[in-house]
């Protein structure tokens, strides 16, 4: 399976440039860091995340976990939740469970009554080029910050990333 032609539609409308990227198959973003042979830094994960009663896409680096508390205060929340795989399978149609892309999620959403959100930490837009899911294990796609903040231009950008471990 490809990269879905929602995503490739999506990306070529906006005219912007991409390259996507096939590997073998992986389930996590770290995982795809060791198989591309690059550092976790560039490798872009995108957690589904319900805030109070919306939902968003939060994009982290690979080598990071989010730092709840900081995030809170960036998104002005007071009640932040990982989404169940059991929603994302039921609303994010088209797209498997770890390889959701940061943007585009208007495409996929069963019903789009949500408001939705995108952040992206500020550690992972200071790489010149990033690499993200493209809605499968077996394909990404490289993209330049430059790129991510013109496909989602009300993207939220903040420090939310704390080291792994911690």
């Amino acid at each position: 399976m490809a990269i879905p032609k929602k995503i490739i539609k999506f990306l070529e409308k906006a005219g912007v440039k991409y390259e996507p990227i096939e590997h073998r198959t992986v389930y996590t973003a770290y995982d795809k860091a060791a198989t591309l042979k690059v550092s976790p830094k560039i490798i872009g994960k995108t957690l589904v995340l319900k805030i109070d009663k919306t939902f968003a896409f939060v994009l982290i680096p690979a080598n990071k976990n989010l730092d709840k508390g900081k995030f809170k205060k960036i998104a002005r929340t007071k009640q932040v939740d990982f989404v169940k795989e059991v929603w994302m399978k039921k609303n994010l149609k088209g797209l498997k469970i770890g390889a959701v892309p940061p943007f585009g999620l208007a495409l996929f959403l069963k019903r789009a009554r949500w408001k939705l959100l995108t952040f992206a930490d500020k550690t992972l837009l200071k790489e010149p080029k990033i690499i993200v899911g493209a809605g499968n294990y077996n394909w990404s796609i490289k993209i330049s910050p430059a790129v991510l903040k013109k496909i989602v231009p009300d993207l939220v950008t903040g420090s939310f990333s704390a080291a792994k471990g911690r």
